[in-house]
């Protein structure tokens, strides 16, 4: 029998309203920008209860970080293509006038030596408040975006965000919390790791680290390896390497009352690729749950297709082709790691908790038991 999916899976955020819709009145809405290491996302959207109804979008590969890892600077070329993905930002917030937003940068940006001429180029050419983010608050962000998928049987959470340019690991305790206030514990983490909750029973951070390696950073590490399997095998022996200082690494995980949640393009491409879709659906992918012996069907599957197998893979796209098999390095590294038998899979993370955290300062989400 398939496992039941958490009640959250799929509704955060909901359903992109059609073409057509009148526009939702500005003091409403909300916008959160995710520009990564390979990628410029956005999303803008209106609170509906402990939900929120997203009403515009934005995704493109800007490769920010091209070249980055050799240089330590951004390029030109790519300063240039995320700017005009920006300005196509720009004109949705615009036309749907929003006034709260949050946008921000994340590795490539904290690493570049250039980035502060970076940010004067996208303030001059686009407006845009654009602001670089530390490593914990992009951790913190995406751990409480994947808060609906926490089980009530949960008694320890590992949440991973594969990014372009980093992968963040955060270990939560939730052994003091009831099972049915858990997700609404990771929820109250948007007021920081330490934050006081007040009575509230809390949801414990063991331990957090950002690892500076990411698809993208990752490939480039191992960009002079030939031959397919083996720079795969090496990617992977490399990242586990840079666990060494997270505390969990070394105690394990119990099998019991552990949940996994993996959050990223990486992920979402796996789960996509074991459902056998041919057209990617949001709806059948967020909350699934996959065992680690279906992960690792799909690894082999990527490594028996070769470059120019995956190259033609519809189910991998043509913008994740050469990103996926480092992302999947990563993902076997930790499934190696820590040998739970399933992962939750999410597709939210950095613009979800942008989102969240926003209303959740301005009071606006309503606790209806949904969490």
């Amino acid at each position: 029998m398939a496992p039941r999916r958490p009640v959250g899976a799929g509704a955060f955020p909901k359903a992109v309203e059609p073409p057509g819709t009148p526009l939702a009145e500005p003091a409403e809405l909300y916008a959160a920008l995710d520009l990564g290491t390979n990628s410029c996302r956005m999303l803008i959207a209106r609170p509906v209860g402990s939900q929120f109804h997203v009403v515009d979008s934005f995704s493109k590969a800007v490769q920010l970080g091209q070249g980055l890892e050799a240089s330590g600077k951004l390029s030109r070329a790519s300063m240039a293509r995320t700017v005009q993905a920006l300005q196509i930002c720009r004109r949705k917030i615009e036309t749907h006038g929003v006034i709260r937003m949050r946008l921000v940068a994340t590795e490539a940006c904290r690493r570049a030596r250039n980035a502060r001429d970076f940010m004067r180029f996208v303030k001059r050419e686009t407006g845009l408040p654009l602001e670089i983010i530390q490593p914990e608050e992009e951790a913190r962000l995406a751990v409480i975006s994947c808060a609906p998928l926490v089980s009530a049987r949960t008694e320890q959470l590992l949440v991973v965000d594969i990014g372009g340019g980093s992968t963040e690991l955060v270990w939560i305790d939730l052994t003091g919390v009831p099972g049915p206030d858990r997700a609404r514990a990771i929820m109250r983490l948007s007021a920081g790791f330490n934050a006081d909750q007040g009575a509230e029973p809390a949801a414990k951070v063991v331990d957090w680290i950002s690892v500076p390696l990411g698809v993208a950073t990752l490939k480039d590490q191992f960009a002079d390896v030939e031959d397919d399997s083996a720079r795969f095998a090496l990617m992977s022996w490399f990242f586990e390497e840079k666990l060494a200082d997270f505390s969990p690494y070394s105690a394990g995980s119990p099998r019991e009352g552990f949940q996994i949640i993996g959050t990223s393009g990486t992920v979402t491409t796996v789960a996509a690729c074991h459902l056998g879709l041919r057209r990617y659906d949001r709806t059948k992918v967020d909350g699934l749950t996959m065992s680690s012996d279906q992960i690792d069907a799909v690894i082999r599957t990527y490594l028996l297709l070769g470059p120019d197998g995956r190259r033609s893979d519809p189910r991998i796209g043509r913008d994740r082709h050469t990103l996926i098999m480092s992302g999947a390095a990563i993902l076997q590294a930790l499934m190696r790691v820590w040998p739970t038998d399933r992962m939750s899979v999410a597709d939210r993370g950095l613009r979800e908790g942008l989102l969240y955290a926003q209303m959740a300062a301005d009071g606006v989400l309503i606790e209806d038991g949904t969490f």
